[in-house]
This record gives structure tokens, sequence and C-alpha cells, in this order.
């Protein structure tokens, strides 16, 4: 007998009129309003703006040319504690991008069950099941899938992606951070021992002349005033002396605890000042090198990241659909397990749709619109301090080079005085006096250009982390100038170890006793 129709018409109304009122009583997002956009790097003057350039290939260090110095850096990478931690952050976020994409996939799962219980006989199991104990088992094997329907899915993998990436650019920042203090350490330490060297020669000179006005002061041509003032600069020099050692003892602890070792480690370690290297320092620089640097690109990727967070919340507005299924065996009694009449099985959607929830989609919503403007602004902040930092290191680099010319200028007149000095000295035309005088002015030279050198190494280094590592002589500049920018390399280097073997020169012969140097007999007029 076939059903009665004449309801259909009246059922297909009322199911349309309550999918009108769900539809229009489910939350809504609110608007969207202008999403914050990062500072585009272009309107900055940085030229075409950045790129995101692959990390750099080459270990930066190592153009120094300074096998301690690549020992040291080889040393911090393997032990330092903070690139532990950034490691473990990109296997968290790895994990954690895995675990996203898995929760979304199909799922298929085996359960079985066995439970020995009574029933009681006054509920709705009938006799003779009802007040009798038996066992209950079942057997089942389940799936379900839910499809991406808003598109929330793809928007928490791309969330995951976002977050993963972010933490391998900030490990490649801390590798970078890491070698760029060990670098700078060492120069520090460096610098500190070659002035260390020139104040050890002050010192000396300046105990020659105490010698020769305590000499004088015997024979009447000086006071006791001019005496105390050469006492009291033997006594500056040798304070400073001692300030110095201080600052050196602590450097190279402070080494030792970038590299992983006890403070004790590296007590004879003792770096030589390295050349310069011609950095371009007098040349446009691209702004597309600032694409190294990773803590601008974990910044970008942070901020992806956000967005793709906000779509996702915004996708839990609509329904979800979820599709289950399962197949299994189910009895009362385990002997009756695999009998063919104990099977189940059952298929169907399931549909998800918010209708009020009291503002927590919409407040979730909101709060993934703050991250992405404080992931904007972070960004806009690195951007700004990562152009400043290159601006400044540029221009203190250049200002060192031309402090260094005119300190080169400076130190070749006092060198000059001084053998002029003490050629009249040898031919009888002057005294002694004059010459230890000249001698303590080139003392002075060599010290200010022993610290202009640091703090050209300081500067390089500087300029490299502000650019993310692996900054060359050859980044940025067009074919046709490459090879003469090699040329100058070679000269440059050329030209400062001749001053540095200058310097050395000068500076053992500030050390030589005063009667090495044609110093008057104790028993002649000093003048």
């Amino acid at each position: 007998m076939r059903r009665p129709t004449h309801n259909l018409p009246m059922t297909r109304l009322v199911v349309a009129a309550a999918a009108a009122l769900l539809l229009v009583a489910c939350a809504t997002p609110s608007p969207e309003g202008t999403a914050p956009r990062p500072l585009d790097p272009a309107t900055l003057g940085t030229g075409d703006g950045l790129s995101a350039a692959d990390w750099p290939a080459h270990d930066w260090w190592q153009a120094f040319g300074d096998p301690a110095l690549d020992a040291l850096v080889s040393q911090a990478l393997a032990k330092a504690p903070t690139l532990a931690v950034a490691q473990a952050r990109v296997a968290r976020a790895t994990a954690l991008q895995a675990g996203t994409g898995a929760a979304h996939a199909p799922q298929l799962g085996l359960s079985a069950e066995a439970t020995d219980q009574r029933f009681t006989a006054k509920g709705l199991i009938p006799p003779p099941v009802a007040g009798s104990t038996a066992w209950t088992a079942s057997l089942q094997v389940g799936a379900a899938w839910s499809p991406d329907l808003a598109g929330g899915q793809r928007a928490a993998l791309q969330a995951a992606i976002g977050q993963r990436r972010a933490a391998e650019a900030d490990q490649q920042a801390a590798r970078v951070l890491i070698a760029g203090q060990v670098a700078a350490a060492h120069f520090q330490l460096a610098a500190l021992l070659d002035q260390r060297t020139v104040l050890t020669a002050a010192e000396a000179q300046r105990g020659q002349v105490a010698a020769l006005v305590a000499e004088r002061r015997a024979a009447g041509l000086d006071t006791e005033i001019d005496l105390q003032q050469a006492r009291g600069q033997v006594a500056q020099a040798r304070a400073q002396g001692l300030a110095l050692d201080d600052a050196i003892a602590r450097a190279r602890h402070a080494l030792a605890e970038l590299t992983g070792q006890g403070p004790e480690a590296l007590l004879a370690y003792a770096p030589t000042l390295a050349v310069p290297r011609p950095l371009a320092a007098h040349r446009p620089l691209p702004a597309d090198l600032l694409g190294r640097r990773a803590d601008l690109v974990a910044a970008r990727w942070r901020v992806e990241a956000a967005t793709a967070g906000t779509a996702e919340a915004r996708a839990a507005f609509y329904p979800s659909v979820n599709l289950s299924a399962f197949v299994g065996l189910s009895s009362l009694g385990l002997d009756r397990l695999l009998d063919l009449g104990a099977r189940q099985y059952g298929a169907g959607p399931a549909l998800h749709l918010p209708l009020f929830d009291g503002g927590r989609l919409q407040a979730q919503l909101d709060g993934r619109r703050a991250e992405v403007g404080a992931a904007v602004a972070a960004y806009d902040s690195a951007l700004l301090r990562a152009l400043r930092e290159v601006a400044d290191e540029l221009g203190t680099q250049r200002a060192l080079v031309a402090r260094q010319a005119a300190q080169a200028e400076a130190t070749a007149a006092a060198e000059q005085a001084y053998a002029l000095a003490l050629a009249r000295y040898r031919a009888g035309l002057g005294n002694y006096l004059v010459v230890l005088t000249a001698q303590s002015n080139v003392l002075l030279q060599q010290q200010a250009a022993s610290d202009l050198r640091g703090r050209r190494l300081a500067t390089d280094v500087a300029l490299i982390l502000a650019l993310g590592g692996g900054f060359g002589p050859d980044d940025g500049a067009p074919p046709a100038t490459k090879a003469a920018t090699a040329a100058t390399a070679a000269t440059a280097a050329t030209a400062a170890t001749a001053a540095t073997a200058a310097t050395a020169a000068t500076a053992a012969t500030a050390a030589t006793p005063a009667s090495a140097t044609k110093a008057p007999d104790s028993g002649k007029n000093p003048t």
C-alpha cells in the first residue's frame, strides 16, 4: 500500500522555513574592516624593497682569514645553549605543524570492548537477560572525516607552517648573532692586547724620562716639580696598564662563556688584530641584502601566520560537516561475537552550525585580529630598526675610514719627528729629553691607531650582523666592478700590513732602553 502524500508539501515548507530560520539566527562575524598592512620597504628609501634571499651559503667569519676565530665560532655554534633552545623551538613548531595537518585528515580507528556486567531486573531489558550476569562484547572499525567547507582547516595549517618557518628564521638569527658575538669579543680582546703592547712600551719610555729628569734634577737643571710630574706619568701608565689587564681578563672570560668553556679556559689566548676587510663603505648597498636578515624574515612569517589564524577564526562561524561510518560486531555473550548475526554497521553525516554562543566566536576572532596588528607592528619595528642599524654602521665605517687616514698621517708625522729628534741627538745638536718627548708622541699615536683598527673591525662585524650575515666585498656590486673591488682589497690589505709592521717596529724601538739608543753617559751633562 502506498503512503499518503497529501502532507508532503507542508512538510517541505516546514523544513525550508526551519532552514531559513537557522541561517538567519546563526552567529555571524563582525565586518572585517581595514586590516593592518606591513610597511613597504620601497617607501623607506630602500630602492626596490626587500627580497627573502636564501641564507648565506658561506661562513662569513672565515673572510677575516683568522683560523683561531674560525675555531672559536665553530665551538660556540656547537655548544651555545641559546642555539639549542632555538633548535628545540623549531622541532616543536614542526611537530605542531604535523599535528595540525594530521588532525584534519581522515581518521580510522579500531575499538574492542568486553564487559562482564549484571543487568538490572527492573530496567528496560526483558528476561531472561534481566537480573542475570553476562558478558557483552563489541569489535568495531570506525572512520570519520570533516571536509574543509569553510577553509578553516587550510588556514590552521597555513598558520602552523608560518610559525614553523618563523622558528627556523629565529634559529638562523641565533646562529648569526652567536657568531657575531664571538667575532666581536675576539677582536675586542685582540685590540686590548695590542693596546697593552703599546702601553708597555709607553711605560718603559716614561720610566726613561723620569730617570733622565732625576739626573737633571741632581744636576740642578730641573726642579722637584718636574721630577714629580715625570714620576706621576710613570705611575699613570702603570695604572692604565693594570686597568687594561683587568679588561683583557674580562674579555677572555666573556669569550670563554660564548664558546661554552670555563672562565679559565682562554687565559693564554692571545689573538692579533686582523686587517679590516674592504667592505663597501663608499658605494650604495642594495636593499635586498636585508632580505638575508633572519629576524625580518621571522617577523614577516609571523604576520602570515597571524593572518591565517584570523581566517581560521572566521571559518568557525560557518557550518561544519562531519562524515562518519562504522562496521563491526556486537553481541551479548562472548561465544556469539563472531556470529553473522552480530554484525552492525552504519554511516551518516553530522552538521554543526553555531547559533548563539554568547560572543565566544567573536571574541576569538577579535583576538586573532589583534594578533595580526601586533605582528605587523613587530615587523615594522624590526624593519625600521634594521634600516637604522645598517645606516649607522655604514656611517660609522665611512667615518672610521677617514679617521684612519688622518691618523696614519699623524702617526707618520710623529715618527718623522722622532727620527729627526734622534738624528739631532746623535749628531750632538739636541738633548735626549727632546728624543723621549718625540717618542712619547709616537706611542700615543700608535695607541690611537690601534684603537681605530679595533673599532674598524668591530664595525665590520656590526655591519655584517645588521645585514643578516654573509655580507662580502662583492655583494650587490655589478659584475664589471668585482675585479676592481678585488684589486682594491688586495692593495688595502698590503698597505695595512705594511702599516702594522711599521707600528710594531716603532713600538719595539720605544721599548728599547735609553742606553741602546745612545743615551747620555751618567757622568755627562744631560743637556
